[in-house]
């Protein structure tokens, strides 16, 4: 299966683990990811809180491209997700908004291609099934909170994809490459997101409940599929647990004995390899 690939800026500088885990873990399962020719920024925070057009015009941009090459496109970063889902959303919606993104963007919005996370590309195109099938050594004792934080599953008329309220398909994930979720209440809550960079003093008090309460729950990491949650959940935390916090990718890579998993893990702020090691999981 070959679909249009788009890293986004964070996957290039402070996520690079998460683009290199994503790529690996992709081929192995079977994906072929082709990049997007040319991509731009989506805006991310910055043009949505300051310009809606502009907001919509980036993503759009980037739309036209996949639509170009006739490829259904994937995208691991929660946040560059939810603003090229809600281009796609307006664009197949609003009849206004879509002729004036066609003139901006100069192409002419056919609707046939598709909008999907990493996370729902390997849920829903990839399948559970096939993803126990790459396991070479299941990550039995590892306790994970998954976090899906604010935009993977929100606002669902647009997203359309799991439960808004308790998603399960990160847990069900996790589960089929031997890890073992835990039940805890705050999967979905907002870690202070871009708030990070300018009010860090807003940011830290979510981080920290949010840590605590995966910690109550039994945890011993958090596993994310979006960079600035992880980047927000390893720095911006106090009096509270050092657990690690994971990319999704980098676990099913592990799982999968992929050449370079420690290359990822080394990346982190908060070492991981004390875990993994104590679990037999790394040597």
């Amino acid at each position: 299966m070959e679909l249009a690939y788009y890293p986004g800026c964070s996957l290039e500088a402070s996520a690079k683990e998460y683009n290199l885990s994503a790529l690996a873990v992709s081929m192995a399962l079977g994906l072929r990811l082709k990049e997007l020719d040319d991509w731009a920024c989506c805006g991310a925070t910055s043009a949505h809180s300051t310009n809606h057009m502009l907001s919509l015009a980036l993503p759009a941009r980037n739309l036209a491209i996949a639509q170009e090459g006739g490829l259904d496109i994937t995208i691991p970063c929660a946040a560059c997700y939810s603003r090229h889902k809600k281009a796609d959303y307006v664009l197949r919606h609003d009849q206004q908004k879509r002729s004036e993104l066609e003139d901006i963007v100069n192409f002419k919005y056919q609707g046939n291609i598709k909008v999907l996370s990493l996370l729902e590309t390997y849920y829903d195109k990839v399948g559970l099934k096939a993803i126990a099938g790459k396991v070479v050594k299941p990550l039995t004792g590892l306790k994970l909170a998954c976090y899906y934080g604010c935009l993977l599953v929100r606002p669902p008329e647009i997203t359309g994809f799991d439960n808004p309220e308790n998603p399960v398909s990160l847990d069900q994930i996790m589960s089929a490459i031997g890890a073992q979720p835990v039940k805890w209440s705050y999967k979905t809550d907002c870690c202070g997101a871009n708030l990070s960079a300018t009010s860090s003093s807003t940011v830290t008090p979510l981080v920290t409940r949010i840590i605590n309460m995966a910690v109550e729950a039994g945890a011993q990491a958090i596993v994310t599929a979006c960079p600035l949650c992880q980047l927000n959940l390893e720095v911006r935390r106090d009096n509270c647990a050092d657990i690690p916090v994971f990319y999704f990718t980098e676990l099913l890579g592990l799982a999968m004995e992929l050449p370079g998993s420690d290359k990822w893990l080394i990346k982190h702020f908060i070492d991981p390899m004390p875990l993994l090691r104590s679990l037999k999981l790394m040597a």
